[in-house]
């Protein structure tokens, strides 16, 4: 039954992580490709924590723009990592901590961010990193939940 479990995720995961590769590095945004890289760069670059969040939850509560759209967008980001959060504690032992699962899921989700506005095919958004994370975290909590309910109290060491 463990290998078979074992099989199930390894599947799963190679799965997910091909979906995540088309949908974050394949599928064209269609922005800017013929100008000169510094400028989309400027142009497709937002620093400013909370936003494109808050442009998103006004547009939703005002109805200013087309209501999937922004729902779209948030809820995506956040989806997008939350398998993370199950599959990376699951296979590497030593990110089933909290602190060393949210650094590497930093790290990870920083790069995918800065290849995306290299190679033209999104930009770099602080909030797209932050619902990633949060996504990753709901992942990793989703996981430690049923690490705990299997496993009893002791097996969570967050």
């Amino acid at each position: 039954m463990k290998k078979l479990m074992r099989f199930i995720m390894v599947i799963s995961f190679l799965s997910y992580l091909g979906a995540l590769t088309v949908l974050l590095f394949f599928i064209s945004r269609g922005f800017w490709s013929d100008m000169p890289l510094m400028e989309y760069m400027k142009l497709s670059s937002n620093f400013v924590p909370f936003k494109t969040i808050i442009g998103y939850v006004l547009a939703i509560s005002n109805g200013s723009m087309n209501l999937i759209i922004p729902i779209k967008n948030l809820a995506g980001n956040m989806a997008a990592f939350l398998p993370m959060g199950i599959f990376l504690p699951y296979f590497i032992r030593a990110l089933n901590k909290l602190k060393s699962f949210a650094v590497t899921m930093a790290v990870m989700i920083l790069s995918v961010e800065i290849i995306q506005l290299v190679t033209r095919r999104g930009s770099l958004d602080i909030d797209d990193f932050i619902l990633n994370i949060i996504g990753a975290l709901i992942g990793f909590g989703l996981w430690k939940a049923i690490i705990a309910r299997k496993l009893g109290d002791n097996a969570v060491n967050v």
